[in-house]
């Protein structure tokens, strides 16, 4: 794992060459996925103005678009993968969309983006203190498939915020329909200690946060359903989490888990190979799917 800025609180983004050298370290050692997680990943720099730092002796600039080109290189050097976590959807992260690698193979930048939409709602995105332009967003996301047509756009929102009519949440499930995100995460709203929205009137009642987190879920099954079983019959690149013991009828059989360019560890889905029992953690295969579900894959080694 790669950490950037501070999770909470103010932005502090660390220095690009403390960041690139923590990457080097974890990838000497057989590290064969680095995650940059932050609090928000597209903003990096943005607190020390961009400031140019060094790594290896040359210059770099404190910006997120350095950072995943040099990422992207340690990657491809190590045969590893680089996944980009909590990138919001501002313009210049047009320009790393192109540095993604289309399936993984030999290492480097995945297509596969993170991006914290929130709601779908201009006025309680407004509330939210989020940007409100879902029609923006929109153009954004359907421009990244344009250019690599594989990425993996992963998302979380947040129903029953305060105020949050049954209009407002009809636009979330339509911007659902119109975005096709392959990974989605729910939660109800909650109050959290000190925060601004604690004081904003009209709070949802529980069961009515509820029935909608469940219709908002129900309706990204049948999308991520829909969308897995396209998968089937491809070939894949995985990278092997481990061996489990597993029941095929009456037998027991050992299984290899892994995960694929679209699936982060322990947020996203999994791929079971049913002929891995030789595979190991750490190692990268490549896969027939052959069966899916809303959430996962099943494979067989490919020939």
């Amino acid at each position: 794992f790669c950490i950037i800025p501070s999770m909470r609180g103010d932005l502090v983004s660390r220095p690009i060459g403390e960041v690139l050298a923590e990457a080097e370290r974890l990838l000497r050692a057989g590290v064969r996925e680095l995650l940059v997680i932050s609090q928000d990943t597209s903003a990096y720099g943005v607190d020390v103005r961009y400031r140019t730092g060094f790594w290896q002796g040359r210059p770099l600039k404190t910006r997120m678009q350095a950072l995943a080109e040099a990422l992207d290189a340690l990657g491809r050097a190590h045969g590893a993968w680089v996944r980009l976590h909590y990138v919001y959807p501002y313009p210049h992260v047009d320009d790393v969309v192109p540095l993604m690698r289309d399936d993984g193979a030999g290492g480097g930048l995945l297509p596969y983006l993170d991006v914290p939409f929130q709601h779908a709602s201009p006025r309680i995105l407004k509330l939210m203190k989020r940007p409100a332009a879902p029609e923006k967003v929109l153009d954004r996301v359907h421009a990244w498939r344009r250019e690599r047509p594989r990425m993996t756009i992963r998302s979380t929102f947040i129903v029953g915020f305060p105020g949050e009519t049954e209009a407002e949440f009809a636009e979330l499930l339509a911007f659902l329909e119109a975005a096709q995100l392959d990974r989605v995460g729910c939660f109800a709203y909650s109050p959290v200690a000190g925060a601004a929205a604690n004081a904003l009137p009209d709070p949802v009642p529980e069961d009515v946060k509820e029935d909608r987190r469940a219709r908002f879920m129900a309706r990204q099954a049948a999308i991520s359903a829909a969308k897995l079983a396209t998968r089937v019959g491809t070939t894949e690149h995985v990278l092997v989490d481990g061996r489990v013991e597993a029941r095929r009828g009456r037998r027991k059989v050992v299984v290899a888990h892994a995960r694929g360019i679209a699936d982060a560890p322990e947020i996203d889905g999994r791929v079971t190979i049913d002929d891995g029992d030789a595979l190991v953690a750490g190692q990268f295969a490549r896969v027939t799917i052959v069966a899916a579900d809303a959430h996962d894959l099943t494979a067989r080694l490919a020939n």
